[in-house]
């Protein structure tokens, strides 16, 4: 794993979950936890983080804002739609 590939684990921390950064390969997750949405939002830094985003702000209590979409975009082909088939409630907004 790259260098520094775990770094968005503090954004999902900030909604609520109970993660331990051990070192820049590892990472101990307790849970369940109850997480809570970002209105101010949350940046997308690659594919692999954004969808963490994604997938952590379905699971959240509240409304999540993610930015920088266009990396989740490079890599799942239509996710909100998929998604909302699925059942989630995704709006993508145009700013």
């Amino acid at each position: 794993m790259f260098e520094s590939r775990l770094f968005f684990a503090d954004r999902l921390i900030g909604m609520g979950a109970q993660i331990v950064l051990c070192d820049p390969h590892r990472a101990v997750v307790v849970g369940p936890a109850q997480l809570y949405g970002e209105p101010d939002g949350l940046p997308s830094p690659d594919i692999r983080a954004g969808m963490a985003m994604v997938t952590a702000a379905l699971c959240a209590r509240g409304r999540s804002v993610i930015y920088n979409i266009g990396q989740i975009d490079r890599g799942y082909e239509r996710i909100d739609e998929r998604l909302a088939a699925l059942g989630a409630h995704i709006e993508r907004i145009c700013e």
